[in-house]
């Protein structure tokens, strides 16, 4: 089927937000929006969504990260139309990997929880080690068209794997680095970096050294 066809998850901002709208990084014991959207979503197709700003699509946006070692995945996507659809991210760099919750992921127990193992485990990249995830905190932007439509749940994924591969054709390079080789990439002219990766830095960070 045609990616565009596809029913994706979606929840209105009025919904989502109510009177706690913002913009970056909130941390998941502040506000749970996760419950919001599992007690407001609805499904659309994507060639709607993606153009309706009225609606929110939430992503799981799963950070790989070994804290003993402390080396995060860091990837880049795809540059051609054949290999990445949405052209708006082609090439960007990033080191949260998510996909759109679809109505596949819809099973017995959260549907978001579901869509990120199945993006994370099943599609996206190869984890050779444990896979321990939770979720660290929600990301909000309005900067750019594509963050406009879409609302991060962002997730920890702890393993103790000393490699990541990718497996799909959508990244183009991935790799474990660390925090100061992530800072190098950020500060680059050489680097487009997305704007989710940019915000989820800082909560990294805290998470990975406490400062």
């Amino acid at each position: 089927m045609d990616k565009s066809e596809r029913l994706i998850m979606v929840v209105r901002k009025d919904a989502l937000f109510g009177e706690d709208f913002f913009e970056g990084f909130r941390d998941r014991d502040e506000i749970d929006y996760e419950t919001r959207i599992l007690k407001n979503f609805e499904y659309i197709k994507r060639k709607f969504a993606e153009n309706d700003p009225n609606y929110k699509q939430p992503i799981a946006y799963s950070m790989i990260v070994n804290p003993t070692l402390k080396q995060v995945f860091i990837y880049q996507r795809a540059t051609s139309d054949a290999a990445y659809y949405e052209k708006r991210l082609q090439g960007k760099w990033a080191w949260g990997v998510g996909g759109h919750i679809e109505k596949i992921d819809v099973k017995d127990g959260n549907p978001i929880h579901a869509s990120m193992l199945r993006e994370l485990l099943k599609e996206e990249v190869e984890i050779i080690g444990s896979v321990k995830p939770r979720v660290l905190g929600y990301v909000n932007s309005e900067k750019d068209e594509v963050s406009k439509v879409h609302f991060a749940i962002l997730y920890i994924i702890e393993t103790n794997a000393t490699t990541v591969k990718p497996k799909d054709p959508e990244i183009k390079h991935g790799m474990l680095r660390t925090i100061e080789e992530i800072d190098e990439i950020c500060s680059s002219p050489d680097y487009v970096v997305e704007e989710w990766s940019r915000i989820s830095l800082e909560p990294l960070k805290l998470y990975l050294y406490g400062c």
